[in-house]
């Protein structure tokens, strides 16, 4: 329990900065969740998807709710794997 003043509006700001954090973090699972459901049924409509889940991952980066490194290394993951299913998707057309 805070004791001072000061305390009491930390606890104040942890409570705010926790919740904005955890509905940032908690969109931004959904995106990459279904970034990677639609690399999985290769089509030329994985690539929005892909987008969507890059948007999301600066934008958390840049409000602080995800570090930057991570951010970018999932970003990069992604870029891997639409990379692959594009080639996977080309091979099997020809």
């Amino acid at each position: 329990m805070a004791n001072h003043a000061s305390a009491e509006k930390r606890n104040r700001q942890r409570i705010t900065r926790t919740a904005r954090n955890r509905a940032i973090k908690s969109e931004l699972r959904t995106v990459v969740k279904k970034a990677r459901t639609a690399l999985k049924g290769v089509s030329q409509e994985s690539t929005a998807p892909v987008t969507a889940a890059e948007s999301a991952l600066d934008r958390a980066a840049s409000k602080g709710a995800i570090p930057a490194k991570r951010a970018s290394r999932v970003k990069s993951r992604l870029a891997l794997a639409l990379h692959k299913a594009s080639v996977a998707a080309k091979t099997a057309a020809s």
